[in-house]
């Protein structure tokens, strides 16, 4: 009876359709969590990403200022002083004459002839100079010379004349003296002026400027129309240079200095010409020691037939040493750290630790320092240590390539021949 009531009265049409519309809710929040879900684990997906680059950034940085932190050395070996005795110096080669070229006259330069890297005899003419003034004042010169010459003429047959009439008592001494003083002026008037020709002569003859040696041209400083001035107080014209054979100058320690003798062989070396000694004889020595420098002053004769070696460059000077301590080691200077306690060396343990030696330096080998004590033969020493360096620092010895690991050092003096 109910359910008929009902269904007159569209009750059972109301419950269904709630429950098709719960249906609807259902799928909809069912949707709703899927997407929810998708969200999220993009979310976890995209941190986990995130954190992954990070941390490898994170290590690659870590890493990166790992190896900045870490200082990475060169390292060499003290050798003995008994077989490596040779004293190495810098030196500069300079031509055996080397000479500025001055003008000796007014003017501007009318031409040059030679130019640098020419080679010239000598009285080759380097450059000519045109000098109109000195033309005219020696052509002032030579016309005062004319006239000094006839007032000498005139002078002279005046003398002569009056000497004649003293000679017959016509006239007083009082007269002859004073025409042989008119005689001894017109004589002096006259050298006179023949020396300012001359010299005007000698002056205009400088106008050619020539080479005063056999050599080659190392510079020129003056071009066409250039003008220049007698002594060449503001300008050098050419610079001239014999470069056979050349010299070499060079400062030896006075610990050193009694064991140079005049025609003892050296050996030189150029870094652009490797695996070449030339070898060279000290010519001469200052024969004092420079208060200063506390070193003694040395000429070596290099010769140099082929013109191979230029004067002006750098050169490294081998002179074998006598009376090296056998128990002595060497070592290369630029290993020596200057402290206010001392002098120091960096020296790299098996544990990659720095310890800072101290050392007693014997002698001074110009790019070599012989050590009385400190260090041992197996010692390796930091090449060129900075100077912030402390003892315990880490640092990361590199190993240098087998060619250049092998390359000797520069040959002693006298080994070897020039090719």
């Amino acid at each position: 009876m109910t359910q008929d009531r009902h269904s007159d009265i569209g009750i059972h049409g109301l419950h269904a359709h709630q429950a098709a519309h719960g249906i609807q809710r259902l799928h909809l929040l069912s949707r709703t969590r899927k997407f929810a879900l998708i969200v999220v684990a993009v979310l976890l997906i995209g941190a986990a990403i995130v954190i992954g680059l990070r941390f490898a950034k994170a290590t690659e940085l870590a890493e990166v200022s790992k190896q900045q932190a870490t200082r990475y050395v060169s390292v060499t070996s003290p050798r003995s002083s008994a077989t490596d005795n040779v004293l190495r110096l810098p030196g500069t080669l300079q031509g055996i004459i080397e000479a500025p070229i001055n003008a000796r006259t007014n003017g501007y330069v009318s031409r040059w002839v030679k130019d640098i890297g020419d080679p010239v005899k000598r009285g080759d003419l380097l450059a000519v100079i045109d000098t109109p003034e000195v033309a005219q004042q020696l052509n002032e010169a030579k016309a005062t010379q004319a006239q000094a010459t006839t007032n000498l003429q005139l002078a002279k047959s005046t003398f002569e004349r009056w000497d004649a009439l003293r000679k017959r008592d016509a006239v007083s001494q009082q007269d002859l003296d004073e025409k042989r003083n008119a005689l001894a002026v017109a004589v002096a008037a006259d050298n006179s002026s023949k020396a300012a020709v001359q010299r005007l002569q000698d002056q205009l003859g400088y106008s050619r400027i020539v080479a005063p040696f056999d050599g080659i041209v190392t510079r020129r400083n003056i071009d066409i129309g250039t003008l220049v001035d007698s002594g060449g107080s503001t300008r050098v014209l050419f610079t001239l240079a014999k470069s056979d054979p050349l010299r070499v100058y060079v400062y030896v320690p006075q610990s050193y200095s009694t064991q140079i003798k005049a025609g003892n062989t050296v050996g030189i070396t150029l870094n652009e010409i490797p695996g070449k000694v030339f070898d060279g004889k000290i010519a001469r020595t200052a024969g004092a020691i420079d208060t200063v420098t506390r070193t003694l002053q040395v000429a070596i004769d290099l010769p140099n037939p082929d013109g191979v070696l230029l004067p002006g460059a750098y050169a490294q000077v081998a002179i074998k040493a006598s009376g090296g301590d056998a128990n002595s080691l060497t070592i290369p200077n630029n290993t020596l750290l200057f402290r206010p306690e001392g002098p120091r060396v960096a020296v790299v343990g098996d544990d990659g630790k720095v310890r800072l030696q101290a050392v007693v330096i014997a002698r001074e080998l110009g790019v070599d320092i012989e050590l009385a004590s400190g260090v041992t033969a197996q010692d390796k020493l930091i090449i060129n240590p900075a100077d912030s360096l402390s003892s315990g620092d880490a640092v990361s010895v590199i190993t240098p390539p087998a060619d250049k690991a092998a390359t000797p050092a520069a040959p002693a003096a006298g080994k070897g021949k020039a090719s």
